[in-house]
Formats: structure tokens, C-alpha cells, sequence
């Protein structure tokens, strides 16, 4: 995630991936070759995916149909609970989201997992909605 942070926020590729997340229709005006940057953008996430998707396979060796609804669903929580668009939030709510369920499997039964760490999660965004380092940004229109 440092090295993803660290291209994302350093490096010319990573200026253009914010650019074009910014305003799609102003960047090719800049010269940046915005179809060669959007197939970047999907061979980096291609590959985190699939490096996610190892690591997964290793910990629970199953194989189902639906065996990573839940694991995608958590990671759109972490997400939103750091603040979209950022990778330092979505990884601090990554492991406040972690830190809750090992939390909550240790003192309750583990049934009550997800359904108190989804309470927290659900918390936190009752009280900062933009998630924990999102900025409310407002569009004209």
C-alpha cells in the first residue's frame, strides 16, 4: 500500500490517474494520453486483485461461486469509512474494520462479528459521513 500510495501521489502516471478522475474531458487539452493511462489504471487494479486473491486462496484453500462477496463487501466498507478516494483512509479503515471483528470475535460469540462490525462502521459514518479523511467536495452545476 506504500508503494501504491507512493505511485499514485508521486509519480507522472499517478498525477494523470488524479486527473483524470478530477475532470476526464479537460486532461486530453494537457496532452495526456487519457486511454493509455485508464488501461494503467486497470492493470494496476488487476494486479492488486489478483495478488488479494493469492493471499486470500492461501489462508481459506475453497473454492465457491460466492467466495468473495463478503471479502468485496468489506473492502467497499473500509473504502467508505476512510474516506473514498483516499489510500491512506481506505487503509486506516481497513484496520479499524479489522480491529473491530478480531475485537468482537474474541469477547462475543462470532456470530455477532459482522453484525457489530458493521454497527461501528455504521457509527462512524453517523458521525463524519464523508468517512474519516474524506473532504465534502461540492459540484457546481
Amino acid at each position: 500500500m506504500v508503494l501504491l500510495d507512493f505511485f499514485v501521489g508521486r509519480t507522472q502516471e499517478g498525477m494523470a490517474m488524479r486527473a483524470i478522475a478530477y475532470d476526464r474531458f479537460a486532461v486530453p487539452l494537457m496532452g495526456v494520453p487519457v486511454n493509455r493511462i485508464i488501461s494503467l489504471t486497470f492493470a494496476v487494479g488487476s494486479g492488486l486483485a489478483a495478488a488479494g486473491g493469492t493471499l486470500f486462496s492461501t489462508a481459506y484453500p475453497i473454492i465457491e461461486p460466492m467466495m468473495g462477496m463478503m471479502i468485496g463487501w468489506k473492502a467497499f466498507i473500509a473504502a467508505v469509512v476512510g474516506g473514498i478516494g483516499s489510500i491512506r483512509g481506505a487503509v486506516v479503515g481497513a484496520f479499524i474494520l479489522g480491529l473491530v471483528e478480531i475485537g468482537t470475535g474474541a469477547i462475543f460469540p462470532s456470530r455477532l462479528r459482522d453484525l457489530l462490525s458493521f454497527a461501528v462502521v455504521w457509527i462512524i459514518l453517523m458521525i463524519k459521513p464523508t468517512g474519516l479523511f474524506g473532504v465534502a467536495r461540492r459540484q457546481k452545476v
